[in-house]
């Protein structure tokens, strides 16, 4: 997942509109301005870092440093945008489409950095400055986004465009600025924008309030085992890690077994005791309904019907139809009509397998009729029976540090030739993270790349990509990139083996780091993974296949103990049960897509929804309600669409693998893993951002539209 849509949101920069964040002038109440500007020579926030790419420097940052620096932030970019607006000059490209892109810079800088240490590692009081600065940066984007002075001078570069001299990019630029500021709301009456300022700090401050009370609720409603005989069928160091984690919260001799964002939880794979499994994925389906302060509940009702109140006042049917009017699917129809379609498929296949699951238990005579939370344990049993392949064999040949520097370093160095060196000269904010500088295939000094990769209660759940600095061919920086992942830390001593879904997530979340590395584009707004969210997932999909590449798996795929490569039989099966269990996934995936564009598309006057009921109604409306296959999210604890920024846009991690499948199809028909298939890929995609329209950016790199096909064949649905 690329967190810069989540960011894009969250600071309300003067292309916020963009994102999908709307914007007006507030009152002193709502944004006060600092009394005297901030000092910057005591707040290294408040200039740009002397470290090396203008790296944040994490050891001298205080969490008392943010809301001074927010503030001067907002302070400087006001009086920089006020400058543009009042410019007595007929209005330009220069003095006003590219002023504004060089306005706010220090407002970016401590976005970028806050905003990506709340997620990260949070704790009380950034969370509180959390709560406090993001209705004030929303309010912030509104004043710059519908101030009636700028939108003529933005409208009358756009008008002019054409006859301006512009190249192409500088041209659509001007257009994402000019259809921002109308999407945010800048062609309202005085009265709406009224209305639509107050509906915006509302969604944000409860967007904000969504998210950390579920990182709270995540964090509480981890399951307590007293009893070390119901974790049977747990590995040793599953178990010691159990017992560490516990310790760590003062619940000696016990054991604790800590939740993931999704609804199905890793742990039930191995877990023998079907009473024990059933509280888990309780636990997990109703971490934040529990009528307790984490409960999000109200919040969903709210935020849905907010949204719906927005999109109204814009002159749009519904939230969905507002927020995709900037996507490449453009309608909800056309992203709903690739969702339902796969439906039939994916659905029979989990039919199926649950009929083979059943079997199992049948067979062990368990007289009882498969649950979801029996899914999971039963179909690695079916998984060992068809594949004789067992989670456990497989994890010894995953050993974290050698995947990523001889997996995902050496698929890079083979496709694109950047080489990777550590750095332990560069601050860090959590002393689980590595640093290193990447170099280009000529030797130039690239980036820097932060790895983030152990879970921890002070970190949200899933995993993200996201900047510190961003490529700016206006200013001259070059990016800072960070990865961010929650896989289980080893207990002292033992090695971090990962899981199969663990290795292409790391892979996954590096096909962003390197559209955000590989960014060569003058203007920022439209640089690195700042496109629409059904074409951020795309590069980041498309770099799992190099997971499963012979010459990448045979380099990394080594036995942590012994060195030895992976058996080629063992490499076989899993080549094999690539497809295993898909019907599972991709239902799970689609009950998800399908709850967010369900809520997504109420309309304004529809009353608040009662959650359970609504989601039960539409899951049973899209044909997805299978029992033993619960939605990837549910509905409270679904941080995605609430919290993070992908509002009726889950969609895209679909939309986007149609694009990556294709596009893996074009390199299988012209040699696969070679440096001239890589260097095509880099110059024609990842180094484009969305500076190009991006299905035209796509034709030109494919030579034609995606086809649907691949996907389907890859998933085993066809």
């Amino acid at each position: 997942m690329s967190r810069t849509v989540v960011l894009a949101a969250a600071i309300s920069l003067a292309l916020a509109a963009c994102s999908g964040k709307e914007s007006t002038p507030v009152s002193d109440t709502q944004n006060p301005p600092a009394q005297q500007p901030a000092d910057a020579s005591t707040n290294p926030l408040l200039s740009a870092s002397t470290l090396p790419f203008q790296a944040p420097p994490f050891d001298r940052i205080q969490d008392s440093h943010y809301l001074p620096a927010f503030e001067e932030g907002m302070r400087q970019h006001l009086a920089q945008v006020r400058q543009i607006a009042d410019n007595p000059e007929p209005a330009s490209f220069a003095n006003t489409i590219e002023a504004l892109e060089r306005s706010g810079e220090t407002l970016t800088r401590v976005s970028r950095i806050f905003f990506g240490l709340v997620q990260a590692d949070t704790n009380d009081a950034r969370q509180q400055i959390q709560e406090e600065v993001a209705p004030r940066l929303a309010a912030h984007g509104d004043e710059i986004n519908l101030d009636p002075k700028l939108f003529a001078r933005v409208k009358a570069v756009y008008d002019q465009r054409a006859e301006a001299g512009l190249d192409a990019v500088q041209q659509r630029l001007v257009e994402r600025y000019y259809d921002g500021m109308v999407r945010a709301g800048a062609e309202l009456s005085d009265a709406d924008k009224a209305t639509m300022r107050q509906l915006n700090v509302e969604e944000t401050t409860l967007s904000t309030q969504f998210h950390n009370r579920l990182v709270a609720a995540t964090a509480a409603a981890a399951v307590v085992v007293d009893d070390r005989a119901k974790l049977a069928g747990l590995d040793e160091d599953a178990l010691n890690t159990a017992a560490a984690d516990a310790k760590a919260r003062n619940l000696e001799g016990r054991y604790l077994l800590p939740l993931q964002n999704t609804t199905q939880q890793p742990v039930l794979v191995s877990l023998a005791d079907r009473e024990q499994r059933a509280a888990v994925l309780k636990a997990s389906e109703t971490r934040a309904e529990r009528g307790d302060a984490n409960d999000t509940r109200q919040i969903v009702q709210r935020l849905a019907q907010l949204r719906a109140q927005k999109a109204r006042l814009l002159g749009f049917e519904n939230y969905a139809a507002y927020s995709l009017g900037d996507q490449m699917a453009k309608t909800p129809a056309a992203a709903l009509k690739l969702l339902t379609d796969t439906v039939p498929a994916a659905t029979a296949k989990a039919r199926g397998k649950l009929a083979e699951i059943q079997k199992v238990i049948d067979a062990q005579n368990g007289g009882f009729k498969a649950a979801a939370s029996d899914w999971d344990y039963y179909a690695e049993q079916v998984r060992k029976a068809q594949y004789d392949l067992d989670e456990a064999q497989i994890k010894p040949y995953f050993e974290m540090e050698n995947v990523l520097h001889n997996g995902v370093f050496f698929a890079a160095t083979q496709l694109y030739g950047i080489t990777f060196k550590p750095r332990t000269d560069i601050p860090t904010y959590h002393p689980d993270m590595k640093v290193y500088e990447v170099f280009d295939r000529d030797g130039t000094s690239l980036a820097l790349f932060y790895t983030d990769y152990y879970k921890r209660d002070s970190k949200s759940g899933g995993a993200w990509m996201d900047v510190f600095v961003e490529q700016d061919g206006l200013a001259g920086t070059r990016p800072v990139v960070y990865n961010v992942c929650n896989f289980t830390k080893p207990a002292a001593g033992q090695p971090a083996l990962l899981s199969w879904d663990d290795v292409t997530t790391m892979f996954h979340e590096f096909g962003h780091a390197l559209h955000g590395m590989f960014s060569a584009v003058k203007y920022p707004s439209l640089a690195g993974t700042n496109t629409s969210r059904d074409f951020v997932e795309f590069p980041s999909q498309f770099n799992e296949h190099w997971a499963l590449d012979p010459k990448v798996f045979a380099n990394y795929a080594r036995h942590y103990r012994t060195g030895e490569a992976m058996p080629q039989e063992l490499v076989d099966r899993i080549v094999k049960a690539r497809t295993f269990n898909q019907g599972y996934a991709t239902t799970e995936y689609l009950s998800a897509a399908l709850l967010d564009l369900a809520w997504h598309t109420l309309p304004a006057d529809a009353p608040l929804q009662d959650v359970g009921t609504f989601e039960a109604e539409a899951l049973k409306r899209y044909k997805v309600d299978l029992p033993q296959v619960p939605p990837r999210y549910r509905t409270t604890y679904f941080d995605h669409i609430w919290g993070g920024g992908y509002s009726a846009g889950y969609y895209a991690y679909f939309w986007a693998e149609v694009l990556d499948h294709d596009a893996f199809q074009w390199f299988k028909e012209h040699g696969g893993l070679t440096a001239a298939n890589g260097q095509a890929f880099r110059e024609q995609v990842l180094s484009r951002g969305n500076s190009v329209e991006l299905a035209k950016l796509y034709r030109d790199f494919r030579g034609k539209d995606p086809s649907v096909e691949p996907l389907l064949e890859n998933r085993g649905l066809k």
